[in-house]
């Protein structure tokens, strides 16, 4: 399944982070995602082959106006 990945959405992935939270927020998309943790704030770059792999949803971001 191909996901349309933009900043601002929120993936969860198949493993989880060492603070419990599945869930990732994009903050740059590219060559390489910088995600950042929705549980702890913690974050790293990835590059996009391994969270293609590893993306099991994808949540939109929502519009607030």
């Amino acid at each position: 399944m191909a996901f349309d990945y933009e900043v601002g959405d929120i993936v969860k992935l198949k493993k989880k982070h060492p603070c419990g939270a599945f869930e990732w927020e994009i903050l740059r998309v590219g060559a390489d995602f910088r995600l950042k943790c929705v549980g702890c704030g913690h974050q790293i770059m990835v590059p996009r082959t391994l969270v293609e792999k590893n993306t099991r949803g994808l949540r939109k971001k929502t519009e607030e106006k």
